[in-house]
């Protein structure tokens, strides 16, 4: 079969199946490979005739290649012809690849298991849908460093790789293959001792062909590690750019030595009534061009109107889920003590435990287990969450953890002749200098844990375990390789535990089908009736939902609980999907589902407006803060006119404010808590002693008056003002990088489906 038939018969196959990328890819594919077969057909026809003769099929083919393309094209968003279709992000005019981006989200999924499994309570509210955009702006950043450190001619030495490689490992994958080399029996603990196995396997007892994969491993590191090093590099050389000058540092010097004993009054605006400072129109709109800037948006912008429905168990499901708890007692209860069949489909997940007391974390479960006889079943607790059932097992004493000298040797036979001068009474201690550190490795008096918080650990085989005990204080041989053996054992012991073994049985209580399809049938009658933002908002409240508005942006990685906050709905990318891809002004979603078991939600969303430069004036946020600025100026410049005529002295003016005044005897520039704005604060510092000045901040009305200036006698130090000079400047790495540089970001068109 040809190559075009096959590229069709694919296409067809994953327009049933596929996703929308790998639709439009096999589509093209196919389109492609139909061009490329007539077009050597063409050449190959000798006569006229035989390409006449082709020809009514030739258009047809081709007719249904162009109509499929162009479906694909619907399907998928409208991509471009010949580029964009696998294009995650542009970054200036260069691309980021989509398997690219698979490849970093699948490295920091990785990372994030690894870390639950390291430590499950700091990563135990991290939401997934974080991983997408963390993936992307994680490769933005790695592009823009490799593009900046490539053009400034950043090159990483052999001495440097040995170093970041050998001598001080930067790159965790060395450890990977310290790992892997262990397992497999070889006595590694150092990068260096990994090398040399690795490239020298025949030294070793070793083919050069077991260690070809890992010698290309290794490479492909090396390669890594050499990126790593370039972007270091460039990193210090670019931070070293921001750099004070004299003028600068003396700068910094002069306001901090600079002092004044001013006395300052101060009245805030508090909650500012409408009607005694009302603000119209044109005061909004000259308030919003002041501060415009404020807003500028990187990126196409929507405001959103967004509804979330949370679906919790009806009463009907909370009255089933107690006849299930009682069904189950009565199962686990009867002459086979076994769970009926039927009863597992309806959600109960039976654990089989086995537990010291100080493990069974649940007091009730641990209360039970110490006092029941064996067969014994109690329903331990049953709320809104659902039910905790136990039958109680046996009781039997085991050895939690045990101590052993741990011997690791190399190669086929030395092995043997390592255990026999072990049980022969060499000290373990003198196994190094009698065999040589590169063949033998000691981990002396290791405690190794037989019981855990979840049971058995699994660290030592039963089998193994009764070896060793067994052995009488000798070595026996614990895994043996043609690379190698581990041999052990028992130095110590700690006395036996009571174990418990039971059945634990959950049930976790969950709205109903019917329950679901209720609430979504609600829904839906609403969103038929208010097909338009505007009415969509307007009767919400009617209809018992409860409506939030979001700023919604490429980059937002699902519909936040509260705005401006990292906490999101569950599944709700997909709704920034519809938004960013095909919501318009005006337009409202149909539902979309979190699949969330235990607590499922319904979504639909309505676009209010969209924008690419800066956020409106219309924008709720952005007119509650406009408005609030542009209020609180037209009470500043009232009050101003009614304090100042009253302020022949500080305490004159503090009390036609209703406040005391405070005194600040070391008034610093940039360091003080009494006034916060930073225009008061600078008014402040360039005034003269004497007079009683009175000025409005953004936050209130401030009276002042200096009554001394003076100079602290503090040493000037070069570095001290170098380091305050670049904490100040604070610079931001990734903006510096980026520069002019437009990045375009399309990974709400790779995730969440449709």
């Amino acid at each position: 079969m040809g190559n075009w038939r096959k590229s069709v018969i694919f296409a067809c196959s994953k327009f049933l199946t596929g996703n929308p990328l790998s639709r439009r890819v096999a589509v093209e594919d196919a389109f492609y490979e139909l061009i490329k077969h007539y077009y050597q057909l063409y050449h190959r026809m000798a006569t006229l005739e035989k390409i006449r003769s082709k020809s009514v099929f030739l258009i047809i083919v081709i007719g249904v290649a162009l109509l499929a393309f162009i479906v694909g094209d619907a399907i998928t968003n409208g991509r471009n012809l010949f580029g964009d279709h696998t294009t995650v992000a542009k970054v200036g005019g260069e691309k980021i690849d989509y398997t690219d981006y698979m490849r970093k989200r699948e490295e920091l999924n990785n990372q994030l298991e690894q870390m639950r499994r390291q430590n499950p309570a700091q990563v135990a509210n991290f939401d997934n849908q974080l991983l997408s955009q963390m993936a992307l702006d994680q490769l933005i950043g790695e592009r823009l460093l490799d593009k900046a450190a490539e053009k400034a001619g950043v090159r990483s030495s052999a001495e440097q790789l040995r170093f970041y490689l050998i001598e001080n490992p930067v790159n965790p994958r060395v450890q990977e293959f310290i790992q892997q080399l262990n397992a497999q029996g070889m006595s590694v603990s150092t990068p260096q001792q990994a090398y040399e196995i690795i490239f020298n396997p025949t030294r070793n007892g070793l083919t050069d062909a077991q260690m070809q994969p890992l010698q290309r491993a290794w490479i492909a590191m090396e390669e890594e590690t050499k990126q790593m090093i370039n972007r270091q590099t460039y990193q210090r050389l670019l931070y070293g750019t921001v750099k004070a000058n004299e003028l600068d540092k003396k700068a910094l010097y002069n306001d901090y030595v600079s002092t004044r004993n001013v006395d300052i009054a101060f009245h805030p605006y508090g909650q500012l009534d409408p009607a005694k400072y009302p603000v119209d129109d044109s005061e909004l709109k000259a308030q919003y061009n002041k501060v415009k800037d404020e807003f500028k948006v990187d990126e196409p912008t929507k405001d959103v109107a967004f509804i979330a429905v949370n679906i919790t168990p009806s009463a009907a499901d909370t009255k089933a889920a107690k006849e299930l708890a009682q069904k189950t007692v009565a199962s686990l209860s009867d002459s086979t003590g076994q769970l009926d069949k039927d009863l597992k489909k309806e959600g109960i997940v039976v654990t089989r435990r086995e537990l010291r007391s100080s493990d069974i974390a649940n007091a009730g479960v641990r209360e039970f287990v110490q006092n029941a006889a064996a067969g014994e079943v109690k329903l331990i607790s049953e709320n809104i969450k659902g039910f905790t059932i136990v039958k109680m097992g046996k009781r039997t004493s085991a050895l939690d953890s045990i101590q052993l000298n741990i011997v690791t040797v190399a190669g086929a036979t030395l092995p043997e002749k390592v255990l026999s001068q072990l049980n022969g009474n060499l000290p373990a201690d003198s196994l190094a200098s009698k065999f040589g550190t590169d063949s033998v490795m000691l981990q002396k008096e290791q405690w190794i844990p037989l019981f855990a918080a979840e049971g058995r650990t699994g660290a030592i085989e039963p089998a193994q375990l009764d070896s060793l005990l067994n052995a009488g204080g000798k070595y026996i041989s614990l895994m043996t390789s043609p690379q190698g053996a581990m041999l052990a054992k028992v130095v110590d012991r700690k006395a036996a535990k009571q174990i418990y073994e039971f059945e634990e049985v959950n049930y976790d209580l969950k709205p109903s089908t019917k329950t679901l399809n209720e609430e979504r049938a609600k829904l839906e009658k609403f969103l038929d009736s208010n097909a338009t933002t505007k009415a969509f908002m307007a009767n919400a409240a009617k209809s018992g939902y409860s409506v939030q508005e979001y700023t919604l942006t490429s980059t937002s990685p699902a519909v936040p609980r509260v705005a401006g906050m990292q906490n999101y709905f569950p599944d709700s990318r997909q709704v920034v999907r519809w938004v960013m891809i095909d919501g318009k002004p005006g337009e409202v979603s149909h539902i979309y589902e979190s699949k969330d078991a235990l607590t499922p939600a319904l979504y639909a969303v309505a676009v209010v407006s969209e924008y690419d430069d800066y956020a409106p004036l219309s924008n709720k946020n952005v007119n509650t803060y406009v408005t609030d600025l542009a209020r609180k100026n037209k009470a500043g410049e009232a009050l101003v006119k009614e304090y100042q005529p009253k302020a022949g002295t500080i305490a004159s003016a503090a009390q036609a404010m209703g406040v005391e005044p405070q005194n600040n005897p070391n008034f610093r520039f940039g360091r003080n808590a009494q006034v916060r704005d930073a225009e008061v604060m600078g008014k402040i510092a360039g005034s003269k002693p004497g007079k009683v000045v009175v000025v409005k901040g953004d936050d209130g009305i401030y009276a002042y008056q200096i009554t001394k200036e003076s100079k602290e006698n503090f040493p000037y130090t070069d570095t001290q003002y170098e380091q305050q000079y670049f904490q100040l400047i604070n610079p931001n790495m990734g903006e510096m990088l980026k520069g002019a540089a437009k990045i375009k970001n399309n990974i709400f068109k790779f995730e969440a489906g449709d």
